[in-house]
């Protein structure tokens, strides 16, 4: 009873997955590697090698090409605005 609205909202819209296995599969690198990474140095470090893992794993599951993502936005972050941030995130372009 407590996911009802969850249900009825997946049998309304039909378009739902009924699971999350893409981002289950997204994330297994980060969980498997947990042990390895459980001594990164310091709090700080641990949570930068968190932001780094998000950013790619969006890449990623926008298609976008890492290493030319990863490359244009080290480029471009020395002189880019910090009030235009965001316009480096990894989305896919707009078509």
């Amino acid at each position: 009873m407590k996911c009802w609205v969850a249900l009825t909202r997946y049998a309304e819209t039909g378009d739902l997955p009924i699971d999350n296995n893409p981002a289950e599969n997204c994330i297994r690198p980060i969980a498997l590697g947990k042990k390895n990474e459980l001594f990164t140095g310091s709090e700080r470090a641990g949570q930068r090698a968190a932001v780094i893992q998000a950013l790619l794993s969006t890449a990623k599951l926008n298609g976008l090409d890492l290493s030319a993502w990863l490359k244009d936005t080290l480029e471009k972050l020395p002189t880019w605005p910090n009030s235009r941030i965001d316009e480096l995130l990894p989305f896919a372009p707009a078509d």
